[in-house]
């Protein structure tokens, strides 16, 4: 009787062992692309004193 129980548990242990996982590794074929939209927006703000401001005013060839 034990015999019988027994058997399918082999059987089911067996078909389990058959099935092994196949990993395979391979490049693509095409290359992969990447496309990228990229918008980039900055202000700067300077902030003097009004003597140096006035300094830039009139001596335009300091920069």
């Amino acid at each position: 009787m034990k015999t019988l129980k027994a058997v399918p548990v082999m059987i089911t242990t067996i078909m389990l062992a058959a099935c092994t996982p196949r990993i395979e590794v391979a490049a693509p074929k095409e290359p992969i692309t990447i496309n990228m939209n990229v918008k980039i927006e900055h202000e700067i703000h300077i902030k003097v004193d009004k003597d140096v401001e006035t300094l830039l005013k009139t001596r335009s060839d300091l920069f």
